[in-house]
């Protein structure tokens, strides 16, 4: 019995030994540059998307391109019957004609009504009457030939053009289809560059519109989330925040050299925020009290005691801090679960095991 406490004994002293002997691992806080990504849902909008819709009534007499065509500024995509629209200025011009010829006949009609007014044979008041004609006639001339611009306008309207150039998207009417006026004949989209649009927060507006190293470069990731080659640029925010759901949106801008991106596509647009001179922390260092978080330092004389911390941003596997640590702050890296505020320890420094590279 005897042997057997002894043993006992020996067991638990060597126990106590090693739990006084236990070294924890202890970290210095990182500072450096880090940068932060974060996604944001985005639609995609091309530079120039309209729609192509006739200004007058009539039947499709040609469709002189096809969906998915590239086509240029000024160049003729339909034609329109366009035979009623010519008579329309041919009686415009006959119109001209006639009110010229009443123009005419008045000027004479003042002419001779002078002749017999300076030798007082007819009062001023039917000279001013038949000089009224003349101008109510050239009101008339005037009035024709706006008539036959209006008409020629029409004729005109008959050859529906490219307004810049781009790509015919559907074409849903066909050659013979009688088309009312304001009739949709295709949509024309120019996608040299593009527009993604995107919601943030407030604070992220905030964020963004007070920081001193402010960076308007973006990336997009697409819906098969591959990275869009080319770096797109922040250009400009709506001017009012949505009510419903307190974001606003943001438009970054973004070439479109190979066709790839297209209306109405999606993605999501990544924006990087570089931290300056940040402190870094694993986050595997710290425990939460009630929503609040804090690390285990320790003191001169090894003594372990806590504090506070508030991380400007959580990532994958740190954090990131403005203040609260200094870079000779000593953080226990592990076994913080083991410990308490008080305890007296030993400890090895170790380098920070963390990877920033984001």
């Amino acid at each position: 019995w005897s042997m057997w406490m002894s043993i006992l004994l020996i067991s638990c002293s060597d126990k106590t030994v090693k739990e006084q002997q236990q070294t924890y691992l202890v970290i210095q806080p990182v500072i450096k540059d880090t940068t932060y990504a974060r996604e944001y849902a985005a639609s995609i909008n091309s530079f120039q998307n309209v729609e192509i819709r006739t200004k007058v009534k009539g039947f499709v007499d040609e469709i002189l391109v096809d969906e998915g065509q590239k086509v240029k500024k000024g160049q003729i995509l339909f034609k329109l019957n366009s035979k009623e629209h010519e008579q329309h200025v041919q009686k415009a011009e006959a119109a001209i004609q006639s009110a010229y010829a009443e123009l005419r006949a008045s000027e004479m009609e003042v002419e001779n009504t002078r002749k017999l007014f300076d030798k007082n044979i007819v009062s001023k008041s039917e000279f001013d009457l038949v000089s009224t004609k003349v101008s109510i006639n050239k009101a008339k001339v005037n009035e024709a030939k706006v008539a036959k611009e209006q008409a020629q306008l029409h004729v005109e309207y008959t050859r529906i053009k490219a307004p810049f150039d781009g790509i015919i998207n559907r074409i849903p009417n066909k050659k013979g289809s009688l088309l009312d006026e304001g009739a949709l004949l295709t949509t024309i989209s120019n996608n040299e560059t593009v527009y993604a649009y995107y919601n943030v927060s407030e604070i992220d507006y905030l964020d963004y519109i007070q920081s001193n190293t402010k960076n308007n470069k973006v990336n997009l990731s697409l819906a098969n989330n591959s990275i869009y080659p080319f770096e797109g640029t922040i250009e400009t925010t709506e001017t009012e925040f949505n009510k419903e759901t307190g974001n606003i949106a943001f438009r970054a801008k973004f070439p479109n050299p190979e066709k790839l991106l297209k209306e109405g596509g999606t993605g999501k647009v990544i924006v990087k925020k570089v931290y300056k001179n940040a402190i870094i922390i694993p986050q595997k260092s710290t425990f939460e009290v009630q929503g609040n978080i804090y690390v285990y330092l320790v003191d001169k004389n090894n003594v372990v005691y806590t504090k506070r911390i508030n991380p400007t941003v959580r990532l994958d596997n740190f954090f990131v801090l403005d203040r609260d640590l200094t870079k000779n702050d000593k953080v226990i890296f592990e076994g913080i679960q083991s410990i308490k505020v008080g305890d007296k320890i030993a400890y090895k420094m170790v380098e920070n095991p963390i990877n920033t590279n984001n």
